[in-house]
C-alpha cells in the first residue's frame, strides 16, 4: 500500500507529467534512461516524483526533438555549452541537416508525382518498369520516361549492359549525334559527303555500343525517337534527325557493302 501514499505537495506522477506535456509514460522512462531527464525524487514506494523545474527541462528537450535534434545531440552537445555562440553554431549546423531532409523530401515528392503519371500512361502494372524509372529519376536522367515504351528484352538488355554511369553516358551521346544531325540536316551538308560519312560513323558506333553485338537490338534503338504518344518536341526533334541519319547509314552501310537489318540466314534460305 506504500506506493499509494499521497504524493509530497510541489511533486507530480510520472503519469502526470506524461498527461500534462503530450507525451507517453514510456518517453519519460526512456529519457531517466537515458539520463537525459531523471526524476527530482522517488516516492517512499518507487514512484518517480517530478518538479516544475523537471517540466521546465522536458519542455526543452521537446522543444529541441521538434528542431530534429537527436537525444544525443540534445545530451552530449547542446546541454553542456556554456555560451550563445556555442549554441547558435550547433543551431546552424542543424539548420543546414533540415534543409537537406527538405530539398530531399521536394525531390521524393516530385518523384512521386512524375512515377504517378508514368503509371497512368502506361496502363498496366509492371513493377520493374517503376524501378526503372525510380532509378532514372534519381540520376536526374530526363528520359525516363522512353522506359515505359520499352519491351521486357529491351529493358533487361538495358539492365545487363549499362549502369548508372555508362547509361548516362549513351544517353548523352544519343542526344549529342541527334542535335548533329539536326546541325548538318539545317546546314544542307550532303550525307555522302566527308563530314555526313564521319558522322555515320560515330552514329554506327554508338549503335553497336548499345547493342553490344546483339543485332536483335537494332531495330529497338531505331525506334527510339518513333514512339506513339511522346512528348511533341522531343517526336519533332527525332523526325527532322532521323531523316538525316537514315541518309548518312543508307550511303555509309552501301560503301561498306554490308546491311547490318538483315539477318544474314535469312538472306541464305531467301
Amino acid at each position: 500500500m506504500d506506493k499509494y501514499k499521497a504524493i509530497p505537495q510541489g511533486y507530480m506522477t510520472v503519469g502526470e507529467v506524461a498527461k500534462k506535456m503530450d507525451v507517453t509514460v514510456r518517453t519519460l522512462q526512456h529519457y531517466d534512461r537515458e539520463g537525459l531527464l531523471s526524476p527530482s525524487a522517488m516516492s517512499e514506494g518507487g514512484r518517480r516524483l517530478y518538479t516544475d523545474k523537471d517540466i521546465v527541462k522536458l519542455h526543452q528537450i521537446l522543444s529541441l526533438k521538434h528542431l530534429g535534434f537527436s537525444l544525443d545531440d540534445i545530451k552530449n552537445r547542446l546541454i553542456p555549452l556554456d555560451t550563445p555562440a556555442e549554441i547558435a553554431a550547433v543551431l546552424t549546423e542543424q539548420a543546414a541537416a533540415v534543409k537537406q531532409k527538405i530539398e530531399s523530401l521536394s525531390e521524393s515528392l516530385r518523384e512521386l508525382e512524375v512515377l504517378r503519371e508514368e503509371v497512368l500512361q502506361m496502363q498496366s502494372v509492371d513493377f520493374k518498369k517503376y524501378a526503372d524509372i525510380i532509378v532514372n529519376l534519381q540520376m536526374k536522367n530526363d528520359f525516363y520516361w522512353l522506359i515505359k515504351h520499352f519491351d521486357d528484352q529491351t529493358l533487361d538488355h538495358i539492365r545487363s549492359h549499362f549502369d548508372k554511369d555508362s547509361g548516362k553516358a549513351f544517353m548523352d551521346t544519343f542526344m549529342q549525334l541527334q542535335d548533329e544531325a539536326i546541325r548538318l540536316q539545317n546546314a544542307g551538308v550532303p550525307a555522302d559527303s566527308d563530314a555526313g560519312q564521319n558522322f555515320a560513323n560515330a552514329y554506327w558506333n554508338m549503335i553497336t555500343d548499345f547493342t553490344g553485338g546483339d543485332m536483335r537490338m537494332l531495330p529497338k534503338l531505331i525506334e527510339l525517337g518513333k514512339f506513339q504518344n511522346t512528348n511533341p518536341q522531343w517526336k519533332e526533334k527525332q523526325d527532322i534527325a532521323n531523316r538525316y541519319v537514315a541518309q548518312a547509314l543508307d550511303v555509309y552501310f552501301s560503301r561498306l557493302g554490308i546491311n547490318p537489318f538483315v539477318d544474314p540466314l535469312q538472306e541464305e534460305t531467301e
